[in-house]
């Protein structure tokens, strides 16, 4: 009986493996992922110190980072080039879009990700009536355990109170990404709230991951949601929390959080 107990166990094991590979294979990939407008690392208390905004994010372990007004090589942050030493200092892979040039340097977005970056690239967004340049980096991303490639975004649009070049960079996000087809996530400071025109047109292609407002401004006892995390196609995600940190220092944002899951094919 023993024998035969044991033969039956050899016959059965690749089978068994084999179905914990299947599983495997069809697990969905869970990502967490924080938008951080970090005001060139200046908080509130009008201190510079990055390395309290990098504590900010190791602190929930993030596998990206989508973060706006970011400084490189910029006099009033000393000429550090804050992208790298963000990396540094978390222990994830850095891009950055160069939008503006600012004493000496740049400013723009800059992406952070646990992932290997095997392409980026900075697209402009409209600009009206000579306003501040805004932009939309991208990274290409090659995710773990043959899921594939992810576009994973992080763009800030403009602050004014007329929508007019908020709505017009809304309509241009489908041009700048229609070469993609593929899963992508989109974060950032989009300046503007849920309902808006704004996010009424950004919504026809992405879904926000959060559904009740999550307010990040003002910092101190925010009132308005302006900072936004989204996918698509909305039939590849699965939202599991999305919450806003509770840090009212390190910038004049809070951090907004999301853990997603990538639903395989």
């Amino acid at each position: 009986m023993r024998f035969l107990m044991v033969t039956l166990f050899l016959l059965t094991a690749p089978a068994f493996s084999c179905l914990l590979s299947i599983a495997a294979a069809t697990e969905p990939l869970r990502l967490r992922v924080i938008s951080y407008n970090i005001h060139h690392g200046e908080g509130v208390d009008r201190r510079l110190d990055l390395p309290r905004i990098a504590s900010v994010l190791t602190a929930e372990q993030p596998d990206l980072v989508a973060l706006q007004e970011v400084d490189q090589r910029v006099g009033r942050s000393g000429n550090l080039d804050q992208p790298q030493e963000l990396a540094r200092l978390t222990g994830l892979q850095a891009a950055f879009g160069r939008n503006i040039a600012l004493q000496g340097g740049h400013y723009g977005n800059a992406i952070l990700s646990r992932f290997p970056i095997v392409n980026h690239w900075n697209r402009l967004l409209p600009n009206v009536a000579a306003g501040e340049q805004r932009g939309l980096l991208g990274c290409e991303l090659e995710l773990p355990g043959g899921v594939g490639r992810l576009l994973f975004c992080s763009t800030h649009f403009d602050h004014r109170r007329d929508p007019t070049e908020r709505v017009q960079s809304a309509e241009q996000l489908p041009k700048l990404l229609q070469d993609w087809q593929g899963p992508t996530l989109l974060a950032g400071d989009l300046n503007d709230v849920t309902g808006s025109q704004t996010l009424q047109i950004v919504q026809r292609d992405w879904l926000p991951t959060n559904t009740a407002e999550l307010p990040t401004i003002p910092v101190d006892q925010p009132k308005q949601q302006i900072d936004f995390i989204l996918v698509r196609p909305r039939e590849r995600w699965r939202v599991v929390e999305t919450r806003v940190l509770d840090e009212s220092v390190a910038s004049d944002h809070r951090a907004i959080l999301s853990v997603v899951e990538l639903l395989r094919q």
